[in-house]
């Protein structure tokens, strides 16, 4: 009888034949009939039940019992069933991953993204992407916690796009634009008919804020230290479209990331208004941040260098200037 280690040691042509029944040994174990595999294999059912003779023999157990027509796991077909989906999966995907390797137009992109970039970065860098290489898919994870990265020793992602530059091993970050901080308020504040202020002048105003965890509320905190002063918070918001509904409601004044040239996508009203922050550091540097550690598939490497060459050409969205 051959050991359990030397059953998954096959040769090169051996390799089609067992690993189709192993396929057949699922089905039949998820409840299949030998007939009704046969039929959607377009195979003979001597030839299935063959194949699977042969991976009991491989395995050294007997892996059915036959009632009737039907089959039934033994004990020992329960135990091995148990790791069988998973050992196909991991070999699906590492065939996927050749053929990434092969066909580097194809395959998944796995991006994280800043909340507040996902009205108009994201959209531009994903659709002029996808003009090239519509074959191209994309898993987009918005990040709940701003203030961790995503590439970082135990992310999954392949790239990020955020305002958060880490000094982590491995993580590079580079930058792609700077993003303008504004002021909101509501249409009937004092200071609504200008043009431009600095955050110590509505000091005594209630301040809507983001989570704890938001970059938007960290970049406050700093604006208030440098300025020298401290506000109230009044409110604090879950998302940027909560945060402008509370403004645009009278319930006080908040700092907003500005309004982009992207296809009007960033909401506006007549009951809200942006300003100019004067204060020197009222803005921030939007980047791309990857894992040098991560080995990418082509896929990625493509929108990597896309964000990079779309970024150094300047045909990223520009801030919308206040009027």
């Amino acid at each position: 009888m051959k050991s359990m280690r030397n059953a998954h040691v096959f040769s090169l042509s051996e390799v089609g034949m067992d690993t189709e029944a192993l396929r057949w040994f699922e089905m039949v174990a998820d409840g299949a009939t030998v007939t009704e595999v046969a039929e959607l294999e377009m195979r003979s059912q001597p030839g299935i039940s063959r194949a699977l003779d042969r991976l009991e023999a491989e395995v050294g157990a007997a892996l059915f019992q036959r009632s009737g027509r039907l089959l039934s796991l033994t004990p020992a077909g329960a135990a091995f069933h148990r790791h069988v989906g998973a050992a196909l999966h991991r070999l699906d995907d590492g065939i996927a991953a050749v053929q990434q390797l092969v066909s580097p137009e194809t395959g998944t992109v796995r991006v994280a993204f800043q909340a507040s970039l996902g009205t108009w970065l994201v959209p531009d860098l994903i659709g002029s992407f996808r003009q090239r290489y519509p074959q191209v898919r994309f898993d987009l994870r918005s990040k709940a916690d701003e203030q961790v990265t995503a590439v970082g020793a135990r992310g999954v992602v392949d790239v990020e796009l955020s305002t958060l530059h880490v000094a982590e091993d491995g993580v590079t970050w580079h930058p792609l634009v700077r993003e303008p901080i504004r002021l909101l308020l509501p249409r009937e504040h004092r200071c609504a008919d200008r043009r431009r202020v600095q955050i110590a002048e509505v000091a005594d105003d209630p301040f809507i804020t983001l989570r704890s965890s938001s970059l938007l509320r960290a970049q406050l905190d700093r604006l208030c230290a440098h300025a020298g002063i401290e506000v109230e918070v009044a409110l604090v918001a879950d998302d940027l479209p909560t945060l402008r509904g509370y403004v645009a409601s009278g319930l006080g004044v908040a700092i907003i990331p500005a309004r982009w040239d992207a296809g009007a996508i960033e909401p506006s009203s007549p009951r809200m208004h942006y300003l100019e922050l004067a204060d020197p550091d009222a803005e921030r540097t939007v980047g791309l941040s990857w894992n040098e550690h991560r080995r990418r598939l082509p896929a990625a490497e493509l929108f990597r260098n896309h964000v990079l060459d779309r970024a150094n050409a300047g045909k990223l969205p520009r801030p919308v200037p206040i009027p």
